[in-house]
């Protein structure tokens, strides 16, 4: 007797960001699984920005911005992407946890351990002094008011605009605004005291 072999099961068509948001709305279990796997990367990426490296409590970040997605979720709106949203979901949630942690750590902690971030690439000449930049670069952050810092990190680095900032912080525009303007001006003043760093900005320029 010939066997007719059983059909494969067709994989799942991928959803969209609209079906996923409404399926979570509902409480479709594979609604919430699709989302995971939909912003993890994002939220990856957003800590990794914010923080300079692999926090040591990189997962628990990672529950805490996905609790707070979640819960945001009624009032999202498609202003602007889910990536966009997950990002400045993400980042208030590492700022409110960092409030509560207190002063028991400094807000960018450049010298933990990078143990377990993925490199792209074998290390050459130029990607360490690359990091090595932004290491100093982030000590003179750290030594800056802390809200300023996070003003020039969100805005410079991450790409969020003034109200988006406002958002995650918990201020005004118009504090944000002012918070970024002397942030920029305090960090510079500072940059152009450090002399190897001030050099190496300027080889960094003549190469361009």
């Amino acid at each position: 007797m010939q066997l007719v072999p059983r059909p494969r099961a067709m994989p799942m068509p991928a959803l969209d960001d609209a079906e996923i948001l409404a399926a979570v709305r509902r409480g479709d279990v594979s609604g919430s699984t699709a989302l995971y796997h939909r912003v993890r990367p994002q939220i990856d990426r957003t800590l990794l920005r914010l923080l300079g490296r692999r926090d040591r409590d990189h997962e628990d970040l990672v529950q805490l911005a996905l609790i707070g997605l979640v819960q945001s979720i009624p009032r999202f709106r498609g202003d602007c992407s889910l990536d966009t949203w997950t990002a400045r979901v993400a980042a208030h949630v590492v700022l409110k946890e960092l409030r509560q942690r207190g002063s028991d750590r400094r807000v960018f902690d450049v010298d933990a351990s990078t143990e377990g971030v993925p490199s792209a690439a074998p290390d050459t000449e130029r990607d360490v002094a690359a990091r090595s930049l932004a290491r100093r670069v982030r000590r003179h952050l750290d030594a800056m008011d802390p809200m300023k810092a996070w003003a020039v990190v969100l805005h410079d680095v991450c790409g969020h605009d003034l109200r988006e900032i406002a958002d995650i912080t918990e201020c005004s525009v118009a504090a944000a605004q002012t918070r970024l303007s002397r942030g920029r001006i305090d960090l510079h003043e500072r940059l152009a005291k450090d002399p190897e760093l001030a050099d190496e900005l300027t080889r960094r320029e003549e190469r361009r």
